[in-house]
């Protein structure tokens, strides 16, 4: 099965797809979930090996209540890099939310020790709370 380029079929460039996810991101900041979700759903359609976008649509719907669907984005997002700390440290609440806490904890633990501070900010909480 080949795998269609939806943004060669639409002739749109980077800076269309960039205009998308603004304008996603900006339902987003305004809390307006739903419409966000229509916009990062496109996106990781038409750009899908984008780890932002699927980044982003995992945290939407865990954001919602929607673990399930979170899970499986996530899941998708890793695929795409599977050492991004912010997708990991969002599929920790994920599992935290769906209980699956021995899961979560082993991802956890390394993130805690991350470089950045706000991964290792909330993972250090997270394992605080969790343990």
């Amino acid at each position: 099965m080949s795998t269609v380029n939806w943004s060669e079929i639409l002739g749109w460039n980077a800076e269309q797809l960039e205009e998308l996810r603004l304008a996603g991101f900006s339902y987003l900041k305004e809390g307006h979930y739903e419409k966000a979700l229509l916009f990062f759903k496109a996106l990781t359609v038409i750009d899908p090996q984008n780890l932002y976008d699927h980044q982003t649509l995992g945290a939407l719907y865990l954001q919602m209540g929607k673990d399930d669907l979170a899970l499986e984005i996530l899941d998708k997002a890793l695929n795409l890099d599977p050492k991004d700390e912010t997708t990991q440290l969002n599929k920790v609440k994920t599992l935290l939310s769906l209980a699956k806490k021995q899961e979560a904890l082993k991802i956890l633990a390394p993130l805690a020790k991350s470089t950045d501070p706000s991964i290792s900010g909330d993972a250090t909480a997270l394992l605080t709370t969790y343990t």
